[in-house]
């Protein structure tokens, strides 16, 4: 019966049920499916031949909460300060190549918004264009901070891995799906305007 259901899912270009039970959460088609998980190993190889990469592929992690909290108890280790006063400040960086690491904190890059879409003339959200569906934001500079306080006019915009928005809490008390909120500045519109909007970051799209 397995045999013959993942032979019934590769014919019908799904990823099987055995290979999904022991992956990441994904809902794309088995050949996109199979690329990314190429990707992925390539990503993870790169970093464990040639070191610390420049910036994180958010893509390429497997369980990326883990990565934002190891990279937080880095800092706090370095400064001798109480990981629970320290949090992540975001700061959205021109497009193109990452030249250097940042001297703290990481760079994290692949994430899509849905909803609206990143301007970088005007460094804020603004709204999508006609029938663009998704967008890429350019890299994202995750800067941690000692007792930070939130600024203003800032949409607290949540990253998904998945389109599906939804997830079960594992046994980490982590959300299988949901990954961290991230601060985007609101430009011309209140927060509560991208609210509405149902304004989101995406780790993995569905294509």
């Amino acid at each position: 019966a397995e045999l013959e259901e993942m032979a019934n899912s590769i014919y019908i270009n799904a990823v099987p049920t055995k290979f999904a039970s022991v992956a990441y959460p994904s809902l794309k088609p088995l050949s996109s499916w199979t690329i990314d998980l190429v990707a992925r190993c390539k990503f993870i190889e790169n970093w464990y031949l040639n070191g610390t990469p420049k910036s994180f592929w958010m893509g390429g992690f497997y369980f990326p909460q883990a990565f934002l909290t190891a990279s937080l108890q880095n800092y706090a280790r370095k400064i001798q300060e109480a990981i629970d006063t320290i949090s992540f400040g975001f700061e959205v960086l021109p497009e193109g190549e990452i030249k250097e690491a940042p001297e703290k904190g990481v760079v994290i890059t692949g994430l899509f918004l849905e909803g609206a879409r990143w301007d970088s003339d005007v460094n804020s959200l603004v709204e999508s264009r006609p029938k663009e569906l998704f967008t890429s934001l350019p890299p994202v500079k995750l800067d941690p901070i000692v007792n930070r306080a939130k600024p203003k006019n800032m949409y607290t915009c949540p990253v998904y891995k998945t389109l599906k928005r939804a997830g079960t809490l594992s046994t980490t008390g982590h959300s299988t799906n949901f990954v961290l909120p991230i601060e985007l500045p609101c430009g011309a519109q209140p927060d509560s305007h991208w609210i509405k909007r149902g304004v989101a970051c995406i780790v993995s799209l569905d294509t």
